[in-house]
C-alpha cells in the first residue's frame, strides 16, 4: 500500500477511536492484490479471489496479535477465479466458465494445491464473465452468470441469470432469470431465501436505471431484465417485447451506478442489537457517471412491519471525486467484525463496534469521512 494510504488508515482508526465513535476501522492486510470475495474458514483462514490478478489467497491470521498476517497465494494463472465459497472443508471457485474444488484447503493450501473441476461448461464469455458464488442451505452452489453484453437478449438461457450447481456433479439449473450482472448474494438467517444484488444497464442516464436488491421467493422467476430495469424502467430496446408478462420486482432499489456487489447478513452478536440480520452491501461505483457515486457500504434493516431500510455505514472511500479505494465484499466473520475487501488498493478492513450496547443508536452508528478527519 502507498505509504499515503496508510497514513490516511492509520489516523482514521485512532480518530475514530478518540473521538468515541461507535466504530473502527482498521486494516488487516494491505497485500492481496484485486482482493474480490472472501470466506473464512472455522480457524479464521480468510480465502479470497481475484478478478483480474487471476490468483487466490489465504490470509492466515497471526499467533501473536500485534503481528501481521501472513498471506499465501495458493493458486495463479487462473481465469478470473473471483467467486469462492467453502461448503464443509472444501473451498469451491467460480473462475469464468469453470468451477473448481480444492478439498480440505486448510490443510493443503501451502502446498500448492490442483483443484478437481466440478464443471467447466459454464458459459465463457469475459463481458461480465466474473462471477459471485454461495453455498446455500440445500448444500447446493449458487451462481450467477452475468448478461455478455451492456443490454442484448441472448440465445443461451444461461446468460443474465442465477445457476444452481450440483456440486457432486457438476450439473446445474435455471434458479432466477432476467438477472443482468449480480455479483453478490446472501441467505437470509431466519427465511432461508436468497437475497441477490443486480447492476442495472449502462447508457440511460446519471439516475436510470437504479440498482437492485432483489428476493427469490420462487425459484425460477423472472427479473426483468432485458425488457425491464428495476421494476420500472421499460427498456427502450426491449421493452416492447414484454408483450404483458410479469416480472418480480426487487425490494430495494438502490442508487443507479453505484455497483451494488458483496453482502452478508449480520448474525453474530459483537455489534449492537440494531444490526441483527441487517444486511451489508458493498458499494464498489460508479465508473460511467457525471459525479461518482458509491465506493462506501451500507446497512439495509427489516422493520416489524416487514418494510425495508437503507443507509450508509462506512463512507470514508469517496472524497469529492476521488476515491480512495473501492469496496467490492463484505463479511461477518466468526468474531462478529465485519471485513470488507477492496479490490482497487488490495486491502482488507476490519470495522470493530467500540462503542456501549446500552447507547446503541442506529444514526450515529454511520461513519463519514468528514466526521472523523
Amino acid at each position: 500500500m502507498k505509504l499515503a494510504l496508510y497514513l490516511f488508515w492509520l489516523m482514521l482508526a485512532t480518530e475514530i477511536v478518540a473521538n468515541g465513535r461507535d466504530f473502527k476501522v482498521s486494516v488487516v492486510t494491505n497485500n492481496v492484490p484485486n482482493a474480490r470475495q472472501m470466506a473464512e474458514s472455522a480457524s479464521g483462514i480468510l480465502f479470497i479471489g481475484t478478478r483480474r490478478a487471476g490468483n487466490l489467497y489465504a490470509v492466515v491470521p497471526p499467533t501473536n496479535p500485534t503481528a501481521e498476517p501472513e498471506v499465501v497465494t495458493f493458486a495463479s494463472g487462473l481465469t478470473m477465479p473471483s467467486g469462492v465459497a467453502l461448503l464443509d472443508d472444501d473451498l469451491y471457485v467460480a473462475a469464468l466458465n469453470r468451477i473448481l474444488r480444492f478439498p480440505k484447503l486448510e490443510t493443503t493450501f501451502r502446498n500448492r494445491p490442483r483443484p478437481e473441476i466440478v464443471t467447466e461448461k459454464l458459459p465463457q464469455k469475459r463481458h461480465h464473465g466474473w462471477k459471485y458464488l454461495s453455498a446455500g442451505p440445500d448444500r447446493h452452489l449458487y451462481v450467477p452468470v452475468g448478461a455478455p453484453c451492456n443490454i442484448c437478449l441472448s440465445t443461451d438461457e444461461r446468460f443474465a441469470s442465477i445457476l444452481r450447481i450440483d456440486p457432486k456433479t457438476g450439473v446445474s439449473e435455471l434458479y432466477a432469470r432476467g438477472v443482468r450482472n449480480s455479483v453478490g448474494m446472501a441467505w437470509h438467517p431466519d427465511t432461508q431465501r436468497l437475497w441477490f444484488s443486480d447492476n442495472g444497464r449502462d447508457m440511460l442516464g446519471d439516475d436510470v436505471p437504479a440498482e437492485e436488491i432483489n428476493v427469490v421467493e420462487e425459484p425460477g422467476a423472472h427479473y426483468g431484465y432485458p425488457f425491464v430495469h428495476a421494476g420500472n424502467v421499460v427498456d427502450p430496446k426491449f421493452g416492447k417485447e414484454m408483450a404483458g408478462r410479469v416480472f418480480t420486482p426487487p425490494v430495494l432499489r438502490i442508487q443507479a451506478h453505484s455497483a451494488v456487489l458483496g453482502m452478508d447478513f449480520y448474525t453474530k452478536e459483537a455489534f449492537p442489537p440494531s444490526y441483527r440480520n441487517a444486511l451489508f452491501v458493498a458499494e464498489h461505483g460508479s465508473w460511467n457517471r457525471t459525479q461518482k457515486v458509491g465506493y462506501r457500504v451500507s446497512v439495509i434493516r427489516t422493520a416489524p412491519d416487514q418494510t425495508l431500510t437503507y443507509e450508509p455505514f462506512i463512507d470514508i472511500w469517496l472524497r469529492g471525486q476521488k476515491a480512495s479505494g473501492r469496496p467490492n465484499d463484505v463479511l461477518v466473520s466468526r468474531d462478529g467484525n465485519l471485513l470488507i475487501s477492496d479490490d482497487q488498493e488490495g486491502v482488507i478492513y476490519r470495522v470493530e463496534y467500540v462503542g456501549k450496547k446500552a447507547n446503541d443508536a442506529t444514526n450515529a452508528a454511520s461513519i463519514n469521512a468528514t466526521d472523523t478527519i
